[in-house]
């Protein structure tokens, strides 16, 4: 009888007793969730949040999802024809290692079909404050006058934070008008803070698939829509008649 390509030992080099424990556990997930499930999706994600993930996690609690410690994932999964713990799977593992160089992505294992999946991940989005060094997509300034939504309390945070206001009959008052980002600007946390203040979302947490991987096809990469972000992920083919 042949021996499962998951039974393959992974070498992990510099690595201390407790580090290697947590490791060999994750690796160890990897290889009995690509027994488990018929599907595995390459994921990047546009604005990431750990709240709108842990959300994910619920949301698709019948499968797995796995972020962070890539390279540990990579191995996991095997890299090479001669490591790999299932067949053509190592191309899987070094799309991983270049697509995490261009921002954050991850795994889906799931044995929901591939049309739900592409269908769910087309429509989730959601609206998400930005941080420092998003781009802004708007130019958003604020009239003179009064800021009857903030509390009198918070007006030297505002002041100290670039707004030209002062206090007038206990009402924060911008005493000229004030730009808050001009569209195409680089976010600074201060700017960020005063979109966060005024309710003003500006991110999209968003889910692009950027390839999908089955035993019996292979790793196939998927084409990511024309409104992503050149950094999330390059255009790539997809077969649209696979019924993996």
């Amino acid at each position: 009888m042949p021996k499962s390509k998951r039974d393959k030992k992974v070498s992990l080099t510099k690595t201390n007793k407790k580090g290697l424990v947590l490791k060999q556990r994750i690796i160890e997930d990897v290889k009995k969730c690509v027994e488990d499930y018929n599907r595995i999706f390459l994921i990047s994600v546009q604005n990431t949040r750990n709240t709108k993930l842990l959300e994910l996690r619920t949301e698709w609690n019948d499968s797995r999802l796995f972020f962070g410690k890539l390279r540990i994932i990579a191995l996991g999964l095997g890299k090479t024809r001669e490591t790999e713990v299932a067949d053509g799977i190592h191309k899987l593992a070094n799309a991983i290692k270049n697509h995490s160089m261009k921002g954050q992505c991850g795994l889906l294992f799931t044995n929901r079909s591939k049309k739900e999946v592409i269908e769910w991940a087309e429509k989730y989005e959601e609206m998400e404050y930005a941080r420092s060094g998003f781009v802004t997509p708007e130019t958003i300034e604020l009239p003179e006058g009064p800021l009857p939504q903030f509390q009198h309390s918070m007006e030297p945070q505002l002041r100290q934070l670039g707004m030209p206001t002062s206090l007038q009959k206990g009402i924060i008052t911008l005493i000229k008008p004030f730009r808050v980002c001009q569209k195409n600007d680089v976010l600074t946390p201060e700017q960020a803070q005063i979109l966060k203040l005024l309710d003003k979302p500006l991110a999209v947490f968003k889910l692009l698939l950027l390839g999908i991987y089955t035993k019996k096809h292979g790793f196939k990469k998927l084409k990511v829509p024309d409104n992503a972000t050149k950094n999330d992920g390059e255009e790539m083919d997809v077969d649209n008649n696979d019924n993996t």
